[in-house]
């Protein structure tokens, strides 16, 4: 019998395991940018950060409340990520008669804890992030009373959520945490895939909004979870 030729996703998931298991093999800071910049997400982002700097600069028209909505937007971050970690991402599917209720963040955030060393899975996927963007955009030109400060808005959400996807993506990489700050959060977000998944949702930080909702237990005390890799498993 003649072998049947792979499919064009099965070379492709190929590839992405050569690529991880290479990126194992003493992974450094450099050789993991550079990975990162082979996915869709960060140049997204960084092109609409780009954008949103220069029509800032351009703009001008700088005011005291140009401080204050990065402060307040910086200060809310951590809640607002532990809110759509808990609420979006692991949303457990539904069914509104024929109609099944289940986000593309939801099904891939699932495929995500299924395999945390999938590279692609660990990004916004880009069709959601295409969408947000263009909703980001708009807030930006007519939520707020002068486009000055809705530039600011976008440039300080951009700028967060550019750090997000790094953040995220070197946390599932093999690169080995050097600071206390980042050791930190690496040990937080390996705590929720790899120890118990009802716990542990902040990314970017550690112990803060985990903290103020009570989803930061001592690990040591709190027990091992079957259902980790598979969210929402009997």
């Amino acid at each position: 019998m003649t072998k049947s030729r792979p499919s064009q996703q099965d070379s492709a998931a190929a590839r992405v395991r050569n690529d991880e298991r290479s990126l194992r093999r003493g992974l450094t800071l450099a050789a993991a940018f550079r990975e990162f910049l082979r996915h869709p997400s960060p140049w997204l982002i960084g092109l609409t950060l780009l954008a949103a700097l220069i029509g800032r600069v351009l703009v001008g028209d700088w005011q005291s409340t140009d401080a204050l909505v990065p402060a307040a937007i910086l200060a809310v971050f951590p809640i607002f990520e532990w809110i759509v970690h808990v609420t979006v991402l692991h949303w457990r599917p539904r069914q509104l008669g024929p109609i099944p209720i289940d986000s593309e963040l939801a099904r891939k955030h699932r495929a995500h804890h299924v395999d945390p060393r999938d590279i692609p899975l660990i990004f916004i996927p880009t069709r959601t992030l295409s969408v947000l963007v263009v909703v980001l955009i708009a807030l930006a030109a007519f939520a707020f009373p002068r486009l000055g400060l809705g530039l600011t808005f976008l440039l300080t959400i951009t700028t967060l959520g550019l750090g997000y996807e790094w953040t995220h993506y070197l946390i599932h990489t093999d690169y080995k945490p050097k600071g206390s700050l980042y050791r930190a959060v690496w040990r937080n977000h390996r705590h929720h895939h790899y120890k118990n998944e009802h716990y542990w949702f902040t990314v970017t930080t550690s112990g803060t909004a985990d903290r103020l909702f009570g989803t930061h237990p001592d690990p040591a005390d709190t027990e091992s979870s079957p259902t980790a890799r598979r969210l929402h498993a009997s």
